[in-house]
């Protein structure tokens, strides 16, 4: 090796170590120069919640549906004039309208409204049509029992109604909820707050299911203002009774009060729903010839006998004839 050679090796080591020497001190310095990260974070969500909590007040208060809202509507005087919230009282209604979808002290007047008024006109009903007129020409026991079962019919109405359009919801909720449980699950890992998550997988969601998205939003607020975090995942399991949400808000709650990791759990019970969700599709399709066999009969035998007795029928009486 040359002189020239060795100098240049030697003034390149003299490089490489200077380089080294000068990230070292940054390495070290950097640090003291950019403060407290962890103050600058809750700043942060400090804000966005105080952000959360003035839009949520202000959405009360202009909406007339909120639950401050007094119901003033012609429903409401008549339930309270006739005590028929009392008379007529239903267990568990709160829930059974909450999981319809339907919250505030409005929707429970009118359906105590209903179950007062629809019992009274189908009876009137009955009792003009068929007691008095007897249009279908039946026996006085016939239309006394036809009149009874209009009457039955009216007060159990507005409960159908309510169970159905729960029904409704519940499917367009379950139809979307093990993606909605993937986001949350990314949002989680991600180091968001479990409320943060829940609003973005809400926003995020609003285009698929406006019922689910209307629960984590639900849920969002619940979880910033009620004292009780485990209370907010029991409404939402309440609101929305069905076993995979039940076990997601079972396994918040647990990890809320244990400390468990909560991206596991939540990654285990997407999986499930969406087993859950393809073990519903296989039962709808296993009870779909069941369901065929009577519009078959009905309907599709007549005209294959048709067409295979009718040529036989022509040759038979034109050999008679």
């Amino acid at each position: 090796m040359t002189e020239g050679a060795f100098q240049s090796l030697i003034t390149a080591g003299y490089g490489v170590l200077s380089l080294l020497l000068a990230l070292t001190v940054y390495m070290i310095v950097a640090p003291m120069f950019e403060g407290d990260k962890l103050k600058k974070r809750m700043a942060a969500v400090s804000e966005q919640r105080d952000a959360l909590k003035s839009a949520r007040l202000a959405k009360m208060e202009t909406d007339n549906r909120s639950l401050r809202a007094q119901d003033k509507s012609v429903a409401s005087k008549f339930v309270d004039r006739f005590s028929l919230e009392r008379l007529l009282e239903a267990s568990d209604l709160r829930d059974k309208m909450a999981q319809a979808g339907l919250r505030g002290q409005g929707p429970i007047y009118k359906f105590y409204f209903f179950r007062m008024i629809l019992p009274l006109a189908l009876g009137a009903f009955g009792l003009v049509f068929l007691v008095l007129l007897n249009t279908p020409g039946w026996a006085l026991l016939q239309r006394i029992a036809g009149t009874l079962a209009l009457t039955l019919f009216g007060y159990y109405l507005p409960g159908i109604y309510v169970k159905n359009l729960a029904n409704k919801r519940l499917s367009s909720i379950m139809a979307v909820f093990p993606d909605a449980l993937d986001l949350l699950l990314i949002c989680v890992e991600s180091g968001m707050s479990v409320e943060m998550a829940f609003a973005r997988v809400a926003d995020e969601m609003a285009e698929n299911s406006m019922e689910l998205a209307e629960e984590f939003h639900l849920t969002t607020a619940e979880l910033s203002y009620l004292s009780s975090r485990r209370a907010a995942y029991e409404n939402l399991a309440r609101r929305n009774d069905h076993v995979g949400i039940r076990s997601v808000a079972t396994a918040l709650i647990q990890a809320e009060r244990y400390g468990t990791p909560l991206g596991d759990s939540l990654r285990t019970l997407a999986n499930e729903n969406r087993q859950l969700r393809m073990m519903a599709a296989e039962k709808k399709a296993a009870a779909l010839p069941a369901k065929l066999t009577v519009p078959m009969i009905v309907f599709f035998l007549p005209v294959l006998f048709i067409v295979i007795l009718t040529p036989a029928a022509i040759r038979l009486i034109g050999g008679l004839s």
